[in-house]
């Protein structure tokens, strides 16, 4: 890489900042929002808009986010465009250093709202030849730090990204969901007036299970005509079916859909035989599909952005999607129980499936998007409909 260096290559002048990769590579820059230290995995972003949403998504919980679009930050943020208010990424790293706000509904600095909220920034990197190493040699594990005096102890990160395990195995959804029941008042937003509150007519029940959810699916779900309460992704099966749920809802999530779903799978199966219509995205999909019998793989290099074009195989057409996985249903080995609906123009990789015989259907993309097109909102029409 044009910007990488060793542990011995000397510190250039300025750096306030840095990103060291476990394989020793180090990538110095200029350090903003929280300073400090924190490890997990680097990946990168396509998305040329929503860099707000992206780093409150708890599905990127230990993980480092390379943007490819070179200018973020300079929109500012605000307190609407928040997706949740649990631990995302621990750090972003980007091209240009990020300007004075230009929008009119800032409502503060991207730094400063980084440093708020526990995150490092690193500016200066050559954030495309970061994106080829990931796409050529899968993420890595690295340390992103910030210094305000530029003083760093590089053996020491070099020593935490080398003994950090990794995302495989980590069952991250019980460190970022809830931890109480929610009767979820949120509908849909609107320029000048914000959030509409949900409802109070008799709606279709549904119960949806937050393993690191963006608010925006229990939005969306509100809008496609639902009553909605959100319960821990912990919650056993007694404690779903105490609610009367006329469907339940598995959202998205951080981490090893196998870690998670040691606990989560046997609750999805109890639903499935008792033939409660689900509804699954992203971690969600991968567990629903782990339930039914098939099995879900680390991914090279992961899909994330806003720009991923995803075949629907009903009848070919095509979808521009939001994407944010690391993990994925093997498609290779679906069992006869579980039929596949979506396909990855990118590289074929499993992107829906349906259950035979059930009202069950799961997605890896992201349909409620923030950030990111709209061309899946259907999906959430089409699991209401199933409840009557």
């Amino acid at each position: 890489m044009a910007d990488a260096a060793s542990l011995l290559a000397p510190q250039p002048h300025g750096a306030t900042g840095v990103l060291v990769l476990a394989d020793g590579t180090v990538l110095w820059g200029r350090g903003f929002g929280a300073e400090g230290s924190a490890v997990g995995e680097v990946c990168f972003n396509t998305a040329m808009t929503g860099y707000q949403e992206v780093m409150t998504d708890p599905s990127y919980a230990a993980q480092i986010v390379t943007f490819t679009f070179p200018h973020i930050g300079n929109v500012g943020v605000n307190e609407e465009d928040l997706e949740s208010h649990v631990d995302g990424a621990v750090g972003c790293v980007v091209r240009e250093d990020v300007t004075a706000p230009s929008s009119f509904r800032a409502q503060g600095e991207f730094g400063p709202w980084l440093a708020k909220k526990g995150k490092i920034g690193l500016a200066g990197i050559d954030t495309r030849a970061l994106t080829r190493r990931i796409r050529l040699s899968g993420a890595p594990n690295a340390v992103i730090a910030h210094a305000a005096d530029g003083r760093f102890d590089l053996p020491a990160l070099l020593k935490k990204a080398q003994e950090w395990p990794g995302l495989e195995g980590m069952d991250l959804a019980r460190v970022v969901t809830r931890r109480e029941v929610e009767e979820w008042e949120g509908g849909v937003w609107t320029l000048g007036k914000g959030y509409a509150r949900s409802p109070h007519s008799p709606r279709p029940h549904v119960v949806a299970m937050d393993f690191g959810a963006k608010d925006n699916i229990f939005r969306s779900l509100v809008k496609a005509g639902a009553q909605v309460t959100v319960v821990p992704g912990t919650t056993p099966l007694d404690g779903v079916l105490a609610l009367a749920p006329d469907g339940v809802f598995l959202s998205n999530g951080p981490g090893d859909p196998a870690a998670t779903g040691s606990y989560a799978v046997p609750v999805i199966q109890a639903l499935l035989e008792r033939d409660i219509p689900v509804f699954g995205i992203c971690l969600g999909h991968q567990m629903l599909a782990l339930a039914a019998g098939a099995k879900t793989t680390k991914m090279h290099q992961g899909h994330r952005g806003a720009n991923h074009p995803v075949k629907r195989l009903e009848d070919g057409v095509v979808e521009i999607t939001s994407m944010n996985h690391g993990f994925a249903v093997d498609n290779t080995a679906l069992p006869d129980s579980v039929e596949e609906t979506h396909v990855s123009l990118f590289d074929g990789s499993n992107c829906g499936i349906a259950v035979k015989g059930k009202q069950a259907f799961g997605v890896q993309y992201h349909p409620e998007a923030s950030p990111g097109p709209q061309d899946s909102f259907y999906l959430f029409e089409r699991f209401v409909g199933m409840l009557g």
